[in-house]
């Protein structure tokens, strides 16, 4: 495999990042996740938009968006990929120990990209169990969640907590036992007609798969509510799944000993997100071809 590297592509085996880099000593840096669908890395521009407001929420600097497309674009190249899982990660950079950022003269800029390996088709057939964490969400005025950061020790226990107990994600509350997401998902669940989903502001990541998911569902007619839910609202309802960039929209057929089946809002949602995914691979596979003059 072939790495982008602060500003070149080099082997797997030279990916090296020094010891005194603070997002290895102090988890000092963010990260954003994309998903290549036949070499078209899908809402690209919304991940970097997201990038960037990680960057000026931390105070970090970080390369030019025209930059950091080159540099995806060069990693699937490189790597001789069409779908495709990648990971773009910039930290504060190599210094001296310390909590000082300013410690740090420049930023550690790293592209992974890796072969796309499609979930299990039985998965989406039959749903996937989840848990309710008993680790809490942090706090939003510790860390916003608004920051996609590389410090994720939170959901690391929540998802140890997950496998401890069979199950495939957890599901984490707020400090107040508000429902707040997945320790990699948000959260999604019908309850008499209505889609529900916690509300940004009680500590949720604003995925960039909710955000289409909505937008998707609210043109469909569906009634879609943004709020403050208790575990007990999401065990009466009818239908739960979760979204991510990578899985998309993973229905749930069990949260703690509560049963769900795969109903029909989650499957009409996820067959209409594969084709808002098939209508921007198409859109931008003939602007490509335009610019190359194909």
């Amino acid at each position: 495999m072939y790495i982008f590297l602060n500003k070149k592509i080099v082997k797997e085996a030279d990916a090296l990042v020094s010891v005194y880099d603070h997002g290895f000593l102090y988890g000092d840096g963010i990260y954003e996740t994309m998903r290549a669908y036949n070499g078209i890395i899908f809402m690209i521009e919304k991940h970097l938009e997201r990038l960037g407001r990680s960057a000026s929420l931390t105070q970090l600097v970080v390369p030019d968006t025209r930059f950091i497309t080159e540099a995806v674009h060069r990693t699937l190249e490189a790597n001789k990929l069409s779908d495709a899982y990648i990971r773009v990660t910039v930290s504060r950079g190599k210094g001296p120990v310390g909590l000082d950022p300013s410690l740090c003269k420049e930023p550690t800029f790293v592209v992974i990209a890796e072969p796309f390996r499609e979930y299990p088709e039985h998965l989406y057939k039959k749903g996937v169990k989840l848990v309710i964490a008993n680790t809490r969400r942090n706090l939003v005025e510790a860390i916003n969640p608004k920051i996609k950061s590389l410090n994720f020790l939170n959901n690391i226990f929540a998802k140890m907590e997950a496998k401890e107990r069979g199950a495939y994600e957890a599901i984490m509350l707020n400090v107040e036992g508000v429902i707040a997401e997945g320790t990699v998902s948000n959260i999604f669940f019908v309850k008499e007609n209505v889609l529900c989903t916690p509300a940004p502001e009680v500590g949720v990541l604003d995925g960039i798969t909710r955000e289409l998911v909505i937008r998707i569902a609210k043109k469909s007619g569906i009634r879609v509510s943004e709020g403050r839910f208790c575990p007990s609202d999401l065990f009466s309802a009818g239908e739960v799944f979760f979204t991510n960039t990578t899985s998309e929209i993973m229905p749930v057929s069990q949260v703690e000993l509560v049963s769900f089946k795969v109903g029909e809002v989650t499957k009409a949602l996820h067959a209409l997100y594969k084709e808002e995914v098939r209508r921007y691979i198409s859109a931008a596979e003939q602007q490509r071809s335009r610019a190359t003059g194909a």
